[in-house]
């Protein structure tokens, strides 16, 4: 079952959920963030990591030193054809019996920018990496502490056996941009 917005605040001020937290829809002059009728518009931190264009070939298996870390102010230019590592602004928290999917959202998929998150497994918690990547032939700017993507949250009818917390998974309680790891 989808989680709406009521659960979504609820848990959010009682189990810090996400942290921080919007609970209302931000638009005006904003890509839009906050809670919306049936998920989370999260937001992409100014924090990036932008791939070393000296390397000749990415491997996820030895992913150290591929990107290079930046900072900016306002926002960053995705260059042509390539991908960027972003973090969220918010920190998530996951119960045990929900698992999230997300989506990028539709103001950035209409420039060609499309945002890759993984599901949140039960029991993950930290800042999502994301990745973002430019489709087009032009620089798309992507505006820091702004919507990025909206997770949905799925209840299950039955809790799981194994969390990811109780896996110990790599990137669990992730504090900062985390590149392929294994």
């Amino acid at each position: 079952m989808v989680k709406n917005d009521k659960w979504i605040k609820k848990m959010a001020l009682e189990q810090e959920l996400i942290k921080p937290f919007e609970p209302n829809q931000v638009r005006e002059g904003n890509i839009s963030f906050g809670t919306s009728s049936y998920g989370y518009d999260m937001r992409v931190s100014n924090e990036f990591m932008i791939m070393n264009r000296n390397v000749n070939i990415l491997d996820p298996k030895n992913a150290v030193d591929i990107f290079n870390p930046l900072v900016v102010e306002d926002f960053i230019e995705v260059a042509p054809d390539s991908t960027v590592l972003g973090k969220t602004v918010e920190y998530f928290r996951i119960p045990r019996d929900i698992v999230t999917i997300a989506f990028g959202k539709s103001t950035y998929a209409r420039c060609g920018i499309f945002v890759n998150i993984t599901p949140f497994e039960p029991q993950w918690e930290g800042y999502a990496t994301l990745s973002i990547a430019n489709t087009t032939t032009l620089p798309v700017k992507v505006y820091a502490n702004e919507g990025i993507a909206q997770i949905l949250f799925l209840q299950a009818s039955e809790t799981c056996e194994v969390s990811y917390a109780d896996r110990k998974g790599k990137y669990q309680a992730q504090k900062t941009i985390t590149q392929a790891k294994i």
